[in-house]
Formats: structure tokens, sequence, C-alpha cells
């Protein structure tokens, strides 16, 4: 089983990816952050230099719906050094998917059947594709495999919902199934809700061919995840001692990285609202990292939260 990061907007950067590794590892493929613009603004440029992603395997993903943007940008990752760059078919947020783009590229197919035949006739590197499998009704879902279908896709990542499902309800395993059963020849991975070993064997039930899974919020959650579901990823427990040290070191990269205490501190709250699940009876800490202004009193929020609260225990079968 390969095991992938998935690319969360101003969370799995490139400082968080690199301390994550250090910490714990297992991943065998880290994705960034969406680049939308061919002009690649430094906080896009920062996720893909090679300095940043040292030891890792990277993919960097790629946010639009207009050919020659999207080579543009191939083009500049080229330099780099990169292979494969990723297509983001799969953001179901509102403000993406109004300009049919992300998921909402799924509502055109035949726009988004032009815009591939563009793409994988002039990129100067392999193209992978994570895709939402529809907007409205899983019957789309057919008619957008029949698309891929045409294509030389370095690898499908499939979130089994539809767009207008964001991350509610359960994913539609069957769909990941048919995709398996049409695309003989391409790689596939399952992205969507595989939060513990139950979560996993229920897929694999499913989909006893599954060989890849994608994972963001379970991860972010549960930093040691990995090493529960395969035996035979060597990482690190999730000690209160480690995760200190990992959080830390993530403050550390983001203190040194941002202008000013404020953008720091918003980073790191954003990643707390994952981080808590680690810990058992942390809300209250939880309101005064929330309320922190300042790095004094973020750092004793913080603090406090690691003395007084145990780690959570996820051995457990039922999902995060």
């Amino acid at each position: 089983m390969k095991f992938y990061l998935a690319p969360m907007e101003g969370i799995t950067t490139y400082i968080y990816r690199t301390v994550y590794n250090r910490y714990f590892g297992g991943i065998d493929k880290y994705f960034t952050p969406f680049i939308a613009s061919k002009k690649m603004n430094r906080r896009e440029l920062n996720e893909i230099l090679p300095e940043h992603n040292q030891g890792l395997s990277v993919v960097p993903q790629i946010l639009t719906n207009r050919a020659e943007e999207f080579l543009q940008i191939t083009r500049k990752i080229a330099e780099y050094g990169y292979d494969t760059v990723n297509l983001n078919l799969g953001c179901p947020s509102g403000t993406v998917t109004a300009r049919k783009r992300g998921a909402g590229f799924l509502s055109v197919p035949d726009e988004l059947d032009r815009f591939l035949y563009e793409i994988y006739a002039q990129s100067p590197l392999h193209i992978s594709i994570k895709t939402r499998i529809g907007i409205a009704s899983v019957d789309e879902w057919e008619t957008i495999l029949a698309i891929y279908e045409k294509y030389p896709l370095a690898e499908l990542i499939i979130h089994p919902r539809l767009q207008k499902e964001f991350y509610k309800l359960t994913p539609h395993k069957e769909a990941f199934a048919s995709a398996l059963a049409a695309l003989p020849g391409i790689p596939l991975c399952y992205n969507g809700d595989i939060t513990s070993p139950k979560s996993l064997s229920m897929l694999l039930d499913a989909a006893p061919q599954t060989d890849c899974v994608m994972i963001g919020r379970g991860i972010l959650r549960n930093p040691a995840l990995v090493s529960q579901l395969d035996e035979h990823k060597i990482i690190n427990s999730c000690s209160k001692d480690t995760f200190k040290a990992f959080h830390d070191e993530i403050f550390e990269g983001y203190a040194a990285q941002m202008s000013g205490e404020t953008p720091t501190l918003f980073k790191m709250k954003d990643l707390w609202t994952y981080f808590i699940e680690s810990f058992e009876g942390a809300e209250k800490h939880l309101k005064k990292i929330r309320k922190a202004s300042t790095y004094s009193e973020y750092k004793i929020a913080v603090n406090s939260l690691f003395r007084d609260c145990s780690i959570a225990n996820y051995h457990t079968d039922t999902p995060v």
C-alpha cells in the first residue's frame, strides 16, 4: 500500500511537509497546494523550490481551466527538475467552482475534454489528475470516466464524492471500484475519509485491488496514522514529546518565514483545528490558543495544553 499526503490549501505547505517527514514520514508522495497563476507568486514558488523539498517525493498541483495557462505553469515547473504535475479537478469550494475550475470543470465535460486534449498533446511533463466524480449526480461519473480513458494519465486520484457533497456524507466507494474496472492501465489512488484501520479495511472490502490511498485530514488529526494503517512503515509513535517537538519546529518555521506575529498565529491556529483531535479534554486550552494575539500568549496556551492533556488513544476502529 502506498500513502500520499493530500494537498490542503494553506495547511500542507512545504514547512509542514518537511517537518512531518522528519518526525513521522511513511509518505510515498507529497502534493503541493495548488498553483493557480502562470506568474507564480512567491508563496507558490516556495512550494516547489527543490531546496524546500529535499528528501521528499513531491508533485506540484495546478488549478486552471485554460490550457495555455496550464502549459505555461508546467514549463516553469519543469525548470525546477520535476517530471510530473497534478491537475486539480477536485476542489469543491464555491469560489473555485463558480469559475469552472477544480471540481467545477466537471460540469462542462466537452470543454474539459478539449482542455485535456491540448495539455496532454503539448505538456513537457507527465500529468496526473485529482478528481471528484461529478457535480450533482453519481450518474455523471460514467461520462467523466470515458473522458479520462482517452488520455495517458500518469495517475488518477479519485475522491469519490460529488462537488455538492463537499466533505460530507459517505464517499461513493462503488464509483472508485468502477474506475478500477474501467481503467485497468491507469494507476489509481483513493482519497476520502481514511482515518483509521477500520476505514481502510472497509475500503478494501469494497475495492480489494486498491493499492494506494491519499490522506489529508486523517493525518493532520493523527500524525502517526500511517503507522497504524501499515505495520511495515517505520514511523515514530505520537508521544507528547514527539508531538511537541513536531509542533515547535512548524511554529519556528512559520515565524522565520512570515512577517509579524499575526500571520504566523493564523497559520498555527488553522493547524490546531486538526491538532486538537490528538488530545483528550483539550477544548478549554483550544479556546485560549484561539484567543492568543501574541507569541507569548500562544506559547503559554500551547505549553499548558501539552502539560495538562493526554494524547488521544488512536488504536481504535472508530474513525476520527
